[in-house]
């Protein structure tokens, strides 16, 4: 770790002694570990020691299937492993010649037999067997894609703003996301050397010395780093809940000029650990296009140095800014890029979601996204095969595909001549039925039954929750407006839910923590209303809410906003002393 000794303050982490997970890093051979050795291990369907842990760096998680771990468990049988395997896929922009290839890999290998798109803009694999494994990577390196560094502590997918119609700045924008995804990606060779080639790499100290990390050193980054560009007004990358964010700036021409720099935002939490909390980035400065990368890394290598490598539930890179002071760590970025931000350029987001149906771009060829709820891809329900549909629209598609932040799907790039055709084959698969905005602004991660972090459902329990909504909205008469909704089965913050205006975090089977306050840009964190409360006492606060938002709002005034103007709740101002206040969560009485 190359820490500059001339600073000290932040770094007071250092008398403590570092975490297991700094050890496992700096032991494993540049991320090799003996992984070799565990894939051919049949006696388990998982992995052993460090590997469990190492595999993540290269974009996989350990997994079981949990509705039938205590049925295994009966059966004195080892609990059905596998793995979620995450695409590096920056932008989310994905070829129709790749995607006939990773359904086609889904169906015939993965338990699931489905797809998931992420609110991080790339593809899901869950259920993949350990044997499988070298066969997917070789896969994915066969038609030019990757998975590592999707994972752990890395710089992750880079998410970049969908957006359909602006197509030349988007594609400005997305070179710059593909851009710093390359330059933050890991040097070693060992993704290489397990997945692809399969050779075991023997670990002497002459080999060690050959290779490097010169961005994020041996150790790697103390914490999961996620970064964003996004192009104003729409926030469809929730901008204000990454590590690092770069908000493109236009110039009189309309061209990419530069970007805004936001650092610092955060959503996972713990439950009951006041030192831990959601934190929204905050502004740092502008900087010219062409120093973008120049930017990144004095960015990232300065959390690389002062991050908090003994506490990793204080090691992402807000608390290193709460640590070094908001001036300190600027001071510290600059001192790395070699020149100083400039004054932060005027913006304004206005809204998050995707624009659904049909969108004409400036270059004149059309975009189509479609609504896929919770991102899930699968055959099960024979009415809408959605899978199949995706698959179908592959074999047809010419342009080419973009997973949106919000978890949908844009077939992107469709000449006038081709619009008919593609739209007949979304049609026949379900893939443009006509949803409720509650529905499209509503959002989930997995939960169960694979995600071993999982304390309640938000996948499986996404549907039925938003029509009992959709049926509150209706009794108020505010069936034509929406309320961002979204559900997470844990506080480790992967559905977003703490920049919604209504967010359902899981406490335990069938109890959520209930979180009310965010706005609709997503520039606002909810606040803890209510605490371990079930679907139905839920439902009957947001009856409530909702009856006194129709009656007693201002014109067009939403959700969140209305209930902080109202008192119901108050603002979240000052995340590390204000958010767990319950005292500024006022209920509301019953009648």
């Amino acid at each position: 770790m190359m820490t500059d000794t001339k600073n000290k303050k932040g770094l007071e982490w250092q008398q403590q002694p570092l975490s297991d997970n700094e050890r496992l890093k700096a032991e494993g051979n540049f991320l090799r570990g003996t992984i070799l050795d565990d894939l051919k291990d049949g006696l388990t369907g998982g992995f052993r020691g460090d590997n469990f842990q190492l595999i993540r760096f290269h974009g996989m998680y350990e997994q079981d299937d949990r509705d039938i771990r205590a049925e295994r468990l009966d059966e004195k049988l080892e609990p059905r492993k596998f793995m979620l395997l995450r695409c590096r896929l920056p932008g989310g922009i994905i070829k129709p010649a790749q995607w006939l290839e990773i359904d086609k890999f889904a169906r015939e290998n993965c338990y699931y037999r489905s797809i998931r798109l992420t609110n991080r803009q790339t593809f899901q694999y869950h259920g993949v067997p350990k044997t499988k494994l070298q066969d997917m990577h070789r896969l994915l390196h066969k038609i030019g894609l990757d998975s590592i560094a999707t994972a752990s502590d890395m710089n992750r997918n880079v998410l970049c703003t969908s957006n359909p119609i602006e197509s030349e700045l988007h594609q400005e924008a997305y070179e710059w996301a593909k851009k710093i995804s390359e330059h933050l990606l890991p040097r070693t060779n060992g993704y290489l050397d397990v997945w692809v080639s399969g050779q075991k790499v023997q670990s002497s100290d002459s080999f060690l010395a050959q290779e490097d990390e010169p961005i994020l050193g041996k150790t790697y980054l103390p914490r999961k780093y996620k970064t964003t560009v996004s192009i104003p007004p729409l926030n469809d990358v929730d901008v204000f809940g990454n590590d690092m964010n770069f908000v493109a700036i236009k110039d009189e021409n309309g061209k990419l000029a530069g970007f805004n720099v936001l650092i610092g935002g955060g959503l996972s939490m713990e439950h009951g650990n006041t030192a831990t909390y959601p934190h929204v980035a905050l502004e740092f400065g502008y900087i010219p296009r062409d120093q973008i990368l120049q930017a990144a890394e004095a960015i990232v290598t300065t959390q690389r140095d002062f991050g908090n490598r003994a506490d990793r539930k204080n090691a992402r890179t807000r608390y290193t800014i709460q640590n070094m002071t908001f001036e300190g760590f600027k001071a510290e970025v600059e001192r790395r890029m070699g020149f100083p931000f400039e004054a932060i350029r005027p913006y304004k987001f206005t809204e998050r979601g995707d624009r659904l149906g049909w969108v004409k771009g400036i270059d004149n060829k059309w975009h189509l996204t479609l609504f896929v709820e919770s991102g899930r891809l699968t055959d099960n329900d024979p009415n809408k095969p959605l899978m199949t549909g995706v698959l179908e629209l592959a074999k047809v598609h010419k342009g080419d595909f973009r997973i949106t932040a919000n978890q949908n799907l844009i077939v992107a790039g469709v000449a006038e001549e081709d619009k008919a055709e593609i739209e007949s084959i979304a049609r026949k698969y379900g893939l443009m039925e006509k949803i409720s905005k509650q529905r499209e602004y509503s959002m989930s991660c997995v939960s169960f039954p694979t995600c071993p972090l999982a304390m309640a459902e938000a996948e499986r329990e996404l549907p039925s929750f938003v029509t009992e909504v959709e049926k509150l909205l209706a009794k108020h008469n505010v069936a034509d407006d929406y309320i961002i909704t979204r559900i997470t089965g844990c506080p480790n913050g992967c559905g977003r839910a703490m920049l919604s205006e209504v967010g359902l975090v899981g406490k335990a089977i069938g109890r959520y923590n209930l979180h009310i306050g965010g706005d609709r840009p997503g520039y606002r964190i909810p606040r803890l209303y209510q605490e371990n409360k079930t679907i139905p006492e839920i439902l009957v606060e947001l009856d409530r809410l909702i009856g006194r938002w129709a009656t007693e709002r201002h014109q067009d005034e939403a959700f969140g906003d209305f209930v902080i103007r109202a008192g119901i709740v108050a603002p979240v101002v000052n995340a590390p002393v204000d958010f767990w206040d319950a005292s500024k969560a006022i209920p509301v009485k019953t009648a």
